[in-house]
Protein backbone atom coordinates (compact mmCIF):
# COMPACT_ATOMS: atom_id res chain seq x y z
CA UNK A 1 0.00 0.00 0.00
CA UNK A 2 1.42 3.14 -1.01
CA UNK A 3 2.12 5.94 1.77
CA UNK A 4 0.07 8.87 1.70
CA UNK A 5 2.56 12.43 1.75
CA UNK A 6 1.17 14.28 4.11
CA UNK A 7 0.83 17.99 2.82
CA UNK A 8 1.16 21.56 4.24
CA UNK A 9 3.74 20.31 6.75
CA UNK A 10 7.84 19.63 6.76
CA UNK A 11 9.31 16.98 4.69
CA UNK A 12 11.17 15.75 7.99
CA UNK A 13 11.26 18.09 11.48
CA UNK A 14 14.77 19.05 12.94
CA UNK A 15 13.49 20.50 16.63
CA UNK A 16 16.08 17.96 18.07
CA UNK A 17 19.00 18.95 15.89
CA UNK A 18 18.18 15.50 13.97
CA UNK A 19 16.24 14.77 11.14
CA UNK A 20 13.12 13.03 11.70
CA UNK A 21 9.23 12.48 11.13
CA UNK A 22 8.63 11.95 14.99
CA UNK A 23 7.22 14.99 16.99
CA UNK A 24 7.78 15.90 20.42
CA UNK A 25 3.88 15.46 21.49
CA UNK A 26 3.24 11.90 23.43
CA UNK A 27 1.63 9.03 22.36
CA UNK A 28 -2.46 9.19 21.82
CA UNK A 29 -2.32 13.10 21.95
CA UNK A 30 -4.77 14.75 19.92
CA UNK A 31 -2.55 17.46 18.52
CA UNK A 32 -0.75 15.92 15.34
CA UNK A 33 -3.97 15.05 13.98
CA UNK A 34 -5.65 18.66 14.33
CA UNK A 35 -1.91 19.68 13.02
CA UNK A 36 -2.64 17.66 9.88
CA UNK A 37 -6.23 18.24 9.26
CA UNK A 38 -4.93 22.35 9.65
CA UNK A 39 -2.16 21.65 7.11
CA UNK A 40 -4.30 19.55 4.15
CA UNK A 41 -7.19 22.05 4.23
CA UNK A 42 -4.60 25.24 4.36
CA UNK A 43 -3.01 23.30 1.04
CA UNK A 44 -6.31 22.11 -0.52
CA UNK A 45 -7.51 25.71 -0.57
CA UNK A 46 -4.41 26.75 -2.03
CA UNK A 47 -3.89 29.62 0.69
CA UNK A 48 -0.38 27.84 1.88
CA UNK A 49 1.91 30.46 0.83
CA UNK A 50 -0.64 33.62 2.80
CA UNK A 51 -0.85 31.06 5.97
CA UNK A 52 0.44 32.74 9.17
CA UNK A 53 0.03 30.47 11.81
CA UNK A 54 0.34 32.21 15.31
CA UNK A 55 1.28 29.84 18.41
CA UNK A 56 2.20 31.11 21.99
CA UNK A 57 3.04 28.99 24.83
CA UNK A 58 1.61 25.28 25.15
CA UNK A 59 2.50 22.03 24.04
CA UNK A 60 2.09 23.61 20.44
CA UNK A 61 4.92 25.88 20.77
CA UNK A 62 7.01 24.05 18.56
CA UNK A 63 4.11 23.56 15.81
CA UNK A 64 6.89 26.13 13.70
CA UNK A 65 9.56 22.83 13.39
CA UNK A 66 5.91 21.30 11.64
CA UNK A 67 3.62 23.81 9.57
CA UNK A 68 5.17 24.49 6.20
CA UNK A 69 4.18 28.02 6.18
CA UNK A 70 4.33 31.51 8.08
CA UNK A 71 4.75 31.31 11.71
CA UNK A 72 4.39 33.68 14.38
CA UNK A 73 5.79 32.93 18.40
CA UNK A 74 3.53 35.05 20.63
CA UNK A 75 3.65 35.44 24.44
CA UNK A 76 1.07 33.19 26.47
CA UNK A 77 -1.95 34.05 25.42
CA UNK A 78 -1.40 36.78 22.66
CA UNK A 79 -2.13 34.85 19.47
CA UNK A 80 -5.21 36.77 18.92
CA UNK A 81 -3.51 40.67 19.36
CA UNK A 82 -0.45 38.85 17.30
CA UNK A 83 -2.36 37.65 14.62
CA UNK A 84 -4.75 41.28 14.74
CA UNK A 85 -1.24 43.09 14.22
CA UNK A 86 -0.22 40.59 10.78
CA UNK A 87 -3.51 41.81 9.48
CA UNK A 88 -3.53 45.18 9.95
CA UNK A 89 0.03 45.23 7.99
CA UNK A 90 -0.38 41.78 5.81
CA UNK A 91 -3.64 42.29 4.15
CA UNK A 92 -3.19 38.75 1.89
CA UNK A 93 -2.64 37.22 5.43
CA UNK A 94 -4.73 33.77 6.13
CA UNK A 95 -3.91 34.15 9.94
CA UNK A 96 -4.44 31.20 12.37
CA UNK A 97 -4.64 30.95 15.99
CA UNK A 98 -3.63 27.87 17.96
CA UNK A 99 -4.11 27.71 21.25
CA UNK A 100 -4.97 25.48 24.07
CA UNK A 101 -7.22 25.69 26.90
CA UNK A 102 -4.74 27.09 29.92
CA UNK A 103 -3.62 29.69 27.36
CA UNK A 104 -7.09 30.87 25.25
CA UNK A 105 -9.24 30.13 28.51
CA UNK A 106 -7.13 31.91 31.43
CA UNK A 107 -4.03 33.76 30.76
CA UNK A 108 -5.62 34.85 27.20
CA UNK A 109 -9.00 34.93 27.48
CA UNK A 110 -9.84 38.65 27.14
CA UNK A 111 -7.74 39.12 24.14
CA UNK A 112 -9.80 36.06 22.15
CA UNK A 113 -12.68 37.71 23.39
CA UNK A 114 -12.01 41.01 22.05
CA UNK A 115 -10.73 39.68 18.71
CA UNK A 116 -14.05 37.69 18.27
CA UNK A 117 -16.16 41.02 18.95
CA UNK A 118 -14.13 42.71 16.85
CA UNK A 119 -14.61 40.04 14.09
CA UNK A 120 -10.92 40.42 12.87
CA UNK A 121 -10.30 38.17 9.79
CA UNK A 122 -8.80 35.35 11.92
CA UNK A 123 -9.34 31.04 12.38
CA UNK A 124 -9.29 30.60 15.93
CA UNK A 125 -8.45 26.91 16.46
CA UNK A 126 -8.67 26.21 20.29
CA UNK A 127 -7.80 23.19 21.64
CA UNK A 128 -9.88 21.71 24.59
CA UNK A 129 -8.11 18.91 27.04
CA UNK A 130 -9.29 20.20 29.95
CA UNK A 131 -5.99 20.34 31.47
CA UNK A 132 -2.73 22.12 31.17
CA UNK A 133 -0.89 19.87 29.37
CA UNK A 134 2.94 21.00 28.92
CA UNK A 135 3.26 22.16 32.59
CA UNK A 136 2.48 19.19 34.41
CA UNK A 137 -1.38 18.94 34.29
CA UNK A 138 -2.93 21.49 36.55
CA UNK A 139 -6.33 22.31 36.62
CA UNK A 140 -7.22 24.58 33.56
CA UNK A 141 -10.40 26.81 33.04
CA UNK A 142 -12.10 24.01 31.02
CA UNK A 143 -11.13 21.01 33.74
CA UNK A 144 -14.24 19.05 34.55
CA UNK A 145 -16.10 19.02 38.17
CA UNK A 146 -14.46 16.70 40.12
CA UNK A 147 -11.94 16.11 37.46
CA UNK A 148 -8.38 15.16 39.40
CA UNK A 149 -5.28 17.71 38.45
CA UNK A 150 -1.95 18.61 40.02
CA UNK A 151 -3.60 21.67 41.37
CA UNK A 152 -6.92 19.75 42.27
CA UNK A 153 -5.76 16.79 43.78
CA UNK A 154 -9.27 15.89 45.37
CA UNK A 155 -11.32 17.01 42.39
CA UNK A 156 -12.60 20.54 40.97
CA UNK A 157 -14.72 22.00 43.47
CA UNK A 158 -17.53 24.96 41.70
CA UNK A 159 -17.41 26.43 45.07
CA UNK A 160 -14.10 27.70 45.23
CA UNK A 161 -12.68 26.87 41.21
CA UNK A 162 -16.12 27.39 39.64
CA UNK A 163 -17.26 25.79 36.81
CA UNK A 164 -15.77 24.69 33.37
CA UNK A 165 -15.50 27.47 31.35
CA UNK A 166 -17.95 27.75 27.89
CA UNK A 167 -15.60 29.24 25.23
CA UNK A 168 -18.23 28.78 21.99
CA UNK A 169 -21.00 29.64 24.40
CA UNK A 170 -19.01 32.78 25.45
CA UNK A 171 -18.19 34.46 22.28
CA UNK A 172 -21.67 32.90 20.25
CA UNK A 173 -22.87 36.26 22.24
CA UNK A 174 -20.94 38.49 19.97
CA UNK A 175 -22.05 39.70 17.06
CA UNK A 176 -19.36 39.61 15.00
CA UNK A 177 -17.91 36.19 14.51
CA UNK A 178 -18.89 34.29 11.27
CA UNK A 179 -18.64 30.60 12.63
CA UNK A 180 -18.37 28.48 16.11
CA UNK A 181 -18.59 25.15 16.18
CA UNK A 182 -17.39 22.42 18.27
CA UNK A 183 -15.82 19.16 17.41
CA UNK A 184 -13.71 16.22 18.83
CA UNK A 185 -10.74 14.24 17.59
CA UNK A 186 -11.44 10.78 19.96
CA UNK A 187 -12.51 8.74 16.75
CA UNK A 188 -12.50 8.22 12.96
CA UNK A 189 -16.15 9.56 12.48
CA UNK A 190 -15.16 12.71 15.10
CA UNK A 191 -12.21 13.14 13.27
CA UNK A 192 -14.40 13.56 9.63
CA UNK A 193 -16.60 16.05 11.65
CA UNK A 194 -13.31 18.62 12.58
CA UNK A 195 -11.71 17.90 9.42
CA UNK A 196 -14.91 19.38 8.05
CA UNK A 197 -14.85 22.21 10.62
CA UNK A 198 -11.62 23.41 9.80
CA UNK A 199 -11.70 23.39 6.49
CA UNK A 200 -15.22 25.64 7.06
CA UNK A 201 -13.15 28.05 9.19
CA UNK A 202 -10.00 28.36 6.44
CA UNK A 203 -12.31 28.79 3.77
CA UNK A 204 -13.92 31.70 5.36
CA UNK A 205 -10.62 32.87 6.09
CA UNK A 206 -9.67 32.62 2.67
CA UNK A 207 -12.61 34.42 1.31
CA UNK A 208 -11.96 37.25 4.06
CA UNK A 209 -15.27 36.81 5.25
CA UNK A 210 -14.32 37.31 9.16
CA UNK A 211 -13.85 35.51 12.75
CA UNK A 212 -14.22 31.69 12.76
CA UNK A 213 -13.65 30.06 16.17
CA UNK A 214 -13.13 25.95 16.39
CA UNK A 215 -13.07 24.54 19.68
CA UNK A 216 -11.34 20.66 19.35
CA UNK A 217 -11.83 18.37 22.69
CA UNK A 218 -8.92 16.47 22.33
CA UNK A 219 -7.26 13.64 25.04
CA UNK A 220 -4.32 13.94 26.79
CA UNK A 221 -3.22 10.40 27.96
CA UNK A 222 0.10 11.53 30.08
CA UNK A 223 -1.80 14.33 32.15
CA UNK A 224 -4.96 12.04 32.49
CA UNK A 225 -3.22 9.03 33.31
CA UNK A 226 -4.36 6.73 31.37
CA UNK A 227 -4.13 5.07 28.15
CA UNK A 228 -4.81 6.49 24.49
CA UNK A 229 -8.21 4.49 24.50
CA UNK A 230 -9.15 5.40 28.08
CA UNK A 231 -8.03 8.92 26.98
CA UNK A 232 -10.18 9.54 23.87
CA UNK A 233 -13.64 7.35 25.91
CA UNK A 234 -12.91 10.37 28.59
CA UNK A 235 -13.42 12.63 25.78
CA UNK A 236 -16.58 10.98 24.08
CA UNK A 237 -18.22 10.06 27.53
CA UNK A 238 -17.34 12.90 29.89
CA UNK A 239 -16.09 16.09 28.41
CA UNK A 240 -18.98 15.78 25.64
CA UNK A 241 -21.54 16.05 28.14
CA UNK A 242 -20.12 18.94 29.28
CA UNK A 243 -19.30 20.01 26.00
CA UNK A 244 -21.70 19.19 23.56
CA UNK A 245 -20.63 19.08 19.75
CA UNK A 246 -22.20 20.83 17.18
CA UNK A 247 -22.23 24.18 15.34
CA UNK A 248 -23.13 27.09 16.90
CA UNK A 249 -23.28 29.47 14.32
CA UNK A 250 -22.84 29.20 10.91
CA UNK A 251 -23.45 32.66 8.90
CA UNK A 252 -20.34 31.51 5.89
CA UNK A 253 -23.25 31.80 3.52
CA UNK A 254 -24.64 34.96 4.17
CA UNK A 255 -21.43 37.05 5.23
CA UNK A 256 -19.92 39.04 2.81
CA UNK A 257 -16.27 39.50 2.35
CA UNK A 258 -14.83 42.70 4.80
CA UNK A 259 -14.31 45.76 3.36
CA UNK A 260 -10.21 46.46 3.02
CA UNK A 261 -9.18 47.98 5.77
CA UNK A 262 -7.58 51.82 4.68
CA UNK A 263 -4.30 51.57 3.28
CA UNK A 264 -1.49 51.97 5.90
CA UNK A 265 0.66 55.44 5.04
CA UNK A 266 4.19 54.60 4.03
CA UNK A 267 6.58 55.18 6.23
CA UNK A 268 7.86 58.31 4.46
CA UNK A 269 4.92 60.04 3.90
CA UNK A 270 4.62 59.49 7.84
CA UNK A 271 7.14 61.06 8.39
CA UNK A 272 7.12 63.53 5.71
CA UNK A 273 6.05 66.76 7.95
CA UNK A 274 8.37 66.05 11.30
CA UNK A 275 11.43 67.81 10.51
CA UNK A 276 9.77 71.18 10.74
CA UNK A 277 8.34 70.36 14.35
CA UNK A 278 11.94 68.59 15.11
CA UNK A 279 14.20 69.96 18.18
CA UNK A 280 17.64 70.48 16.49
CA UNK A 281 19.92 67.48 15.54
CA UNK A 282 22.18 66.65 18.77
CA UNK A 283 25.46 67.71 18.15
CA UNK A 284 28.94 66.21 19.68
CA UNK A 285 30.95 68.95 22.36
CA UNK A 286 33.40 68.00 24.16
CA UNK A 287 32.80 70.90 26.28
CA UNK A 288 29.92 69.84 27.76
CA UNK A 289 30.38 66.93 30.86
CA UNK A 290 27.32 64.48 31.27
CA UNK A 291 25.02 65.04 33.45
CA UNK A 292 22.05 62.54 34.93
CA UNK A 293 19.43 63.28 36.60
CA UNK A 294 16.93 61.32 38.86
CA UNK A 295 12.98 62.85 39.27
CA UNK A 296 11.25 60.52 41.96
CA UNK A 297 8.14 60.79 43.77
CA UNK A 298 4.63 59.55 43.83
CA UNK A 299 2.24 59.16 40.33
CA UNK A 300 0.20 62.10 39.75
CA UNK A 301 2.81 64.55 41.48
CA UNK A 302 4.40 65.55 37.77
CA UNK A 303 7.96 63.24 38.06
CA UNK A 304 7.85 62.37 34.50
CA UNK A 305 6.02 65.41 33.20
CA UNK A 306 8.67 67.16 35.13
CA UNK A 307 11.98 64.74 33.54
CA UNK A 308 9.79 65.24 29.84
CA UNK A 309 10.34 68.75 30.79
CA UNK A 310 13.88 68.89 31.22
CA UNK A 311 15.22 66.15 28.51
CA UNK A 312 13.01 68.33 25.89
CA UNK A 313 15.29 71.45 26.85
CA UNK A 314 18.29 69.52 26.39
CA UNK A 315 17.26 68.99 22.75
CA UNK A 316 16.31 72.38 21.78
CA UNK A 317 19.88 72.93 22.95
CA UNK A 318 21.40 70.32 20.73
CA UNK A 319 22.49 68.15 23.80
CA UNK A 320 22.44 64.44 23.47
CA UNK A 321 19.43 63.59 26.02
CA UNK A 322 17.04 60.10 26.84
CA UNK A 323 14.16 60.20 29.48
CA UNK A 324 13.79 56.42 30.65
CA UNK A 325 10.21 56.48 33.07
CA UNK A 326 10.14 53.60 35.98
CA UNK A 327 7.00 53.17 37.34
CA UNK A 328 4.95 51.58 40.94
CA UNK A 329 1.67 50.48 41.51
CA UNK A 330 -0.31 51.41 38.56
CA UNK A 331 -2.11 53.84 40.28
CA UNK A 332 -2.46 57.34 41.45
CA UNK A 333 -0.49 57.56 44.57
CA UNK A 334 2.28 54.93 43.85
CA UNK A 335 5.52 55.46 43.13
CA UNK A 336 6.97 57.25 40.28
CA UNK A 337 10.12 58.28 38.47
CA UNK A 338 11.95 59.32 35.96
CA UNK A 339 15.74 59.34 34.07
CA UNK A 340 17.17 61.86 32.27
CA UNK A 341 20.52 61.95 30.93
CA UNK A 342 21.99 64.98 29.36
CA UNK A 343 25.62 64.70 27.45
CA UNK A 344 27.57 66.76 24.82
CA UNK A 345 27.74 62.72 22.88
CA UNK A 346 25.99 59.94 21.99
CA UNK A 347 24.19 58.14 25.45
CA UNK A 348 24.94 54.38 26.06
CA UNK A 349 22.26 54.12 29.01
CA UNK A 350 19.38 56.00 29.57
CA UNK A 351 19.50 54.00 32.74
CA UNK A 352 20.64 56.25 36.12
CA UNK A 353 21.80 54.44 39.02
CA UNK A 354 24.20 57.26 40.30
CA UNK A 355 22.82 60.72 39.46
CA UNK A 356 24.18 64.36 39.52
CA UNK A 357 21.04 65.77 40.84
CA UNK A 358 18.33 63.90 42.36
CA UNK A 359 14.24 65.39 42.86
CA UNK A 360 12.13 63.74 45.36
CA UNK A 361 8.39 64.77 45.85
CA UNK A 362 7.91 62.25 48.95
CA UNK A 363 10.05 60.84 51.87
CA UNK A 364 9.91 56.96 50.20
CA UNK A 365 11.75 58.50 47.08
CA UNK A 366 14.17 60.45 49.53
CA UNK A 367 15.37 57.63 51.37
CA UNK A 368 15.74 55.07 48.89
CA UNK A 369 18.02 57.45 46.28
CA UNK A 370 19.98 60.10 48.23
CA UNK A 371 22.47 57.65 49.14
CA UNK A 372 23.38 57.12 45.43
CA UNK A 373 23.92 60.53 44.46
CA UNK A 374 27.45 61.12 43.47
CA UNK A 375 29.83 63.63 45.66
CA UNK A 376 29.79 66.88 44.52
CA UNK A 377 25.77 66.46 43.63
CA UNK A 378 22.58 67.98 44.38
CA UNK A 379 19.44 66.83 45.98
CA UNK A 380 16.65 69.13 45.69
CA UNK A 381 13.50 67.78 47.86
CA UNK A 382 10.33 68.92 48.66
CA UNK A 383 10.37 70.55 52.30
CA UNK A 384 7.40 68.21 53.68
CA UNK A 385 9.79 65.86 53.79
CA UNK A 386 11.88 65.17 56.84
CA UNK A 387 15.39 64.52 56.23
CA UNK A 388 15.87 61.08 57.90
CA UNK A 389 18.81 59.97 56.27
CA UNK A 390 22.15 61.93 55.98
CA UNK A 391 23.01 63.18 51.87
CA UNK A 392 26.76 61.26 51.20
CA UNK A 393 29.85 63.93 52.08
CA UNK A 394 29.74 66.93 49.59
CA UNK A 395 26.19 66.18 48.30
CA UNK A 396 24.32 69.47 48.57
CA UNK A 397 20.90 69.49 50.11
CA UNK A 398 18.00 72.18 49.33
CA UNK A 399 14.23 72.07 50.78
CA UNK A 400 12.11 73.69 48.77
CA UNK A 401 8.02 74.06 49.57
CA UNK A 402 7.06 73.37 45.89
CA UNK A 403 3.92 71.77 47.26
CA UNK A 404 2.84 74.99 49.30
CA UNK A 405 4.41 77.22 46.88
CA UNK A 406 2.06 75.41 44.46
CA UNK A 407 -0.91 75.06 46.80
CA UNK A 408 -1.03 79.02 47.80
CA UNK A 409 -0.62 80.07 44.06
CA UNK A 410 -3.97 78.10 43.26
CA UNK A 411 -2.23 75.07 41.44
CA UNK A 412 -1.81 72.40 43.76
CA UNK A 413 -0.55 70.07 40.70
CA UNK A 414 1.80 72.13 39.86
CA UNK A 415 4.50 71.83 42.37
CA UNK A 416 7.01 70.00 39.35
CA UNK A 417 6.71 73.70 38.03
CA UNK A 418 8.25 75.06 41.04
CA UNK A 419 11.02 72.16 41.05
CA UNK A 420 11.57 72.98 37.46
CA UNK A 421 12.10 76.52 38.10
CA UNK A 422 14.49 75.63 41.41
CA UNK A 423 16.55 73.65 38.88
CA UNK A 424 16.81 76.69 36.75
CA UNK A 425 18.21 79.30 39.78
CA UNK A 426 20.21 76.42 41.06
CA UNK A 427 21.53 75.90 37.69
CA UNK A 428 22.17 72.72 38.05
CA UNK A 429 21.41 70.99 34.53
CA UNK A 430 23.68 72.30 32.44
CA UNK A 431 21.01 74.29 30.49
CA UNK A 432 20.05 78.00 29.96
CA UNK A 433 17.05 79.32 31.48
CA UNK A 434 15.23 80.42 27.92
CA UNK A 435 15.34 76.81 27.19
CA UNK A 436 13.92 75.23 30.07
CA UNK A 437 11.11 77.72 29.97
CA UNK A 438 10.25 77.02 26.00
CA UNK A 439 10.42 73.42 26.77
CA UNK A 440 7.50 74.16 29.88
CA UNK A 441 5.47 75.90 27.63
CA UNK A 442 5.68 73.59 24.95
CA UNK A 443 4.35 71.21 27.43
CA UNK A 444 1.32 72.76 27.91
CA UNK A 445 0.71 73.30 23.79
CA UNK A 446 -2.89 71.59 23.77
CA UNK A 447 -3.90 74.02 26.69
CA UNK A 448 -2.07 77.02 26.13
CA UNK A 449 -4.30 79.28 29.05
CA UNK A 450 -2.01 77.46 31.38
CA UNK A 451 0.94 78.45 30.35
CA UNK A 452 1.22 81.87 31.52
CA UNK A 453 -0.31 80.74 34.71
CA UNK A 454 2.88 78.46 35.07
CA UNK A 455 5.43 81.13 34.32
CA UNK A 456 3.82 83.13 36.99
CA UNK A 457 4.63 79.98 39.23
CA UNK A 458 7.93 80.10 37.97
CA UNK A 459 8.49 83.66 38.43
CA UNK A 460 7.15 82.93 42.31
CA UNK A 461 9.49 79.73 43.21
CA UNK A 462 12.25 82.27 41.71
CA UNK A 463 11.02 84.81 44.49
CA UNK A 464 11.22 82.41 47.64
CA UNK A 465 14.55 81.08 46.61
CA UNK A 466 16.35 84.98 46.38
CA UNK A 467 14.43 85.76 49.50
CA UNK A 468 15.72 82.34 51.50
CA UNK A 469 18.25 80.64 50.34
CA UNK A 470 21.55 81.84 49.90
CA UNK A 471 23.28 80.65 46.61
Amino acid sequence: MKEKKTEGMYEVFCRSGKQTRATHYCAGCGHGIIHKLITEAMVDLGIQDRTVIVNPIGCAVFGYYYWDCGNVGAAHGRAPAVGTAINRVRRDAVVVSYQGDGDLGAIGFNNTFQAASRGEHMAAFFVNNAIYGMTGGQMAPTTLEGMKTATSPFGRDPLTAGYPLHVCEVLNQLKAPVYIERVSVADTRRIMQAKRAIRKALEIQRDGKGYAFVEVISPCPTNMGVNSVKAALFCMEQMEKEFPLGCLRDESATACARPALPETPAVDDFFRDMDQHQAPKAEVDDSFKELRLKFTGFGGQGILSLGICVAEAARLEKRFTTWFPTYGPEQRGGSAACSVVISGHPIGSPSVDQPNVLVCMNQPSYERFVKDVKPGGTVIVDATVPLTVAAPEGVRVISMPAIDLSIKMGVPKAANTMMLAALAKLGVTGLNNESLTTALDASFKGKPALVEKNRLLLREAETWMDENLKL
